[in-house]
C-alpha cells in the first residue's frame, strides 16, 4: 500500500479496484439471462396450430388443461374429470373475471375436450378460449 505524506500527516492510499467486480456481475447477470427462461415448469402438451390471432390477457389467467392422455389439469394441478365441475365452480366464485382458457393437446379425444368444455361452462364460466400454436 502506497503512503502519500499531506503536510506533516502520512495516510495510506487506499483505492478499491471495482473492475473484478463488474466483471462477475456481468458474468452472474449472463448467466441469469440465459437460465431464467429454463426455470418455468409447465405441462407438456402439444398444441393445435391455427390462424388465428395471440389472446391479450392483462393478469393471469385461469389455464385448463387437457393432456394427451386425457389428464385434465386446472392451473397446473391434476384432477380427475369427475371433479372437475366441484373445482373450477370453487375457483371461480373467487375471481372477478370468470374466464377460462382451454390448452388441450391436439392427440386428445374430441370427447374428452367437449366434457371440459361442459364443466368449464357449468361451473360458471362467462368465456372459453381455445389456446393454440400459430400455423407455420
Amino acid at each position: 500500500m502506497a503512503v502519500r505524506k499531506i503536510g506533516a500527516v502520512s495516510r495510506p492510499l487506499a483505492e478499491i479496484n471495482v473492475t473484478p467486480f463488474v466483471d462477475v456481475m456481468l458474468v452472474l447477470l449472463v448467466i441469469f439471462m440465459v437460465t431464467a427462461p429454463l426455470m418455468y415448469e409447465g405441462i407438456d402438451v402439444d398444441l393445435p396450430e391455427t390462424t388465428t390471432q395471440p389472446i391479450r390477457v392483462r393478469d393471469e389467467p385461469l389455464i385448463l388443461t387437457v393432456r394427451a392422455d386425457g389428464a385434465v389439469f386446472v392451473a397446473r394441478k391434476e384432477v380427475p374429470l369427475e371433479e372437475l365441475v366441484p373445482t373450477l365452480t370453487a375457483i371461480l366464485e373467487g375471481l372477478d373475471d370468470k374466464d377460462i382458457f382451454l390448452r388441450a393437446d391436439a392427440k386428445v379425444p374430441y370427447g374428452i375436450v367437449a366434457k371440459a368444455m361442459a364443466a368449464a361452462r357449468v361451473a360458471g364460466a362467462k368465456k372459453l378460449g381455445m389456446v393454440t400454436e400459430p400455423e407455420r
